[in-house]
């Protein structure tokens, strides 16, 4: 697994990039199922709180939520213009709100115990060799 490399902003771009990617990859081959796409949501947000900086652990749950509604747009099936655009936004993330709290839980758990593993190595007494 690659070391932890990403700044907040370039966890939420990749969070959001890959949920969008995902959204239209969801809506061209399996017919816009929301149920993929929350599906596909827990693997993203685990790999976004696994890859950002320790200096940026705060940041994994908060993009979580971010990226799920970025990405969702594609799968919403509004229709009728604007208003129905979003119409069709707001009701799949209020009918799906479940994928996006387990998105989000997972993140936020990856991150503390990410944070927790960090103190403890810190306070852990250094070996004399």
């Amino acid at each position: 697994m690659p070391r932890p490399r990403l700044t907040g902003i370039g966890g939420g771009l990749f969070a959001c990039a890959a949920m969008f990617l995902i959204g239209g990859l969801d809506w061209l081959l399996f017919d816009a199922s929301l149920f993929l796409y929350g599906l596909f949501f827990l693997p993203v947000a685990a790999a976004t709180a696994l890859w950002v900086r320790p200096a940026d652990l705060i940041t994994a749950p908060i993009t979580a939520p971010i990226a799920f509604a970025a990405g969702v747009w594609p799968v919403s099936g509004g229709s009728g213009g604007f208003a129905g655009e979003v119409m069709g936004l707001v009701s799949a993330l209020s009918l799906h709100a479940g994928w996006l709290y387990a998105g989000t839980l997972v993140a936020a758990l990856i991150a503390v115990v990410r944070k927790a593993v960090l103190i403890g190595r810190r306070r852990m007494p250094r070996r004399v060799a």
